[in-house]
């Protein structure tokens, strides 16, 4: 042990020789932590000792508490969100499923979607911006939550014009059948052509971290996502939160001269 490791506080060489062993792969993803009777008797110390090193890992993101089970370490496969090529037409002919669901089941994961809401509104103004709505137009608000094997991923708030949906699934039906979303709109003459995506990263606000079941420390990646088609008309806006410690972004694209 050198001098730094000596004045550091006991939880915190501890947590650092446990994170250590995560990074060095001989605690890989799952495998269960020492308790904290385990660690309070390697390390000589009391179990509140134990106890704050486990927390430490924790607010890392490095490792996730179990109820009644013990603490473990946290899974590092993100689910990456593969750009442009979520939105391919051929995949959605050949599966039936959403850009979401074709992504998780392509990661040898299990999908899950709930739509929460479906509500007329005002949109806010970069939305409306990006849409080119003018003051007093209204567009449908789609709320949907995302998750991969019953884990929380990431929650998505879809804004598309009244004009555009009036009278068809999108504009109040929950459930949107083969296709899903992006073929909802072809049917109505939109098929998706081009996107824009601006992509930021902040800290989660209070009902993110408890809708998300996101650990402490954890920031969120923002996506706002803009639907585009041939005509280069804009005709979706859709704000991703994504829990950044579980999801990745992975964009394959030309460069242009």
């Amino acid at each position: 042990m050198n001098d730094q490791q000596e004045r550091q506080p006991p939880s915190r060489r501890i947590a650092e020789e446990l994170r250590a062993a995560i990074m060095r792969g001989d605690l890989g993803d799952g495998d269960q932590l020492p308790s904290e009777r385990d660690l309070a008797a390697r390390y000589a110390t009391a179990r509140n000792t134990a106890r704050e090193a486990l927390g430490i890992l924790q607010a890392e993101g490095l490792a996730q508490a179990q109820h009644g089970r013990g603490v473990f370490v946290r899974l590092r496969r993100p689910l990456m969100r593969m750009g442009r090529d979520r939105y391919s037409r051929r995949a959605r002919n050949e599966t039936g499923l959403s850009p979401f669901r074709i992504e998780v089941e392509r990661q040898g994961r299990t999908p899950h979607t709930e739509c929460r809401s479906v509500t007329t509104v005002q949109p806010p103004a970069e939305v409306a911006q990006r849409l080119g709505l003018d003051a007093g137009q209204e567009v449908v608000r789609r709320e949907n939550w995302y998750f991969a094997d019953d884990e929380p991923m990431q929650v998505g708030v879809t804004y598309i014009p009244t004009a555009v949906v009036e009278g068809s699934p999108l504009a109040s039906a929950k459930k949107l059948g083969r296709g899903s979303i992006y073929q909802r709109f072809e049917d109505l003459g939109y098929p998706i052509a081009r996107i824009r995506e601006e992509v930021s990263a902040r800290m989660p606000t209070p009902d993110e971290v408890k809708g998300l079941s996101m650990p402490p420390g954890v920031p969120v990646i923002e996506l706002l996502h803009t639907s585009l088609d041939g005509d280069g008309r804009a005709f979706e806006v859709t704000r991703f939160v994504m829990r950044a410690d579980v999801n990745g972004l992975d964009y394959n694209m030309p460069v242009e001269d």
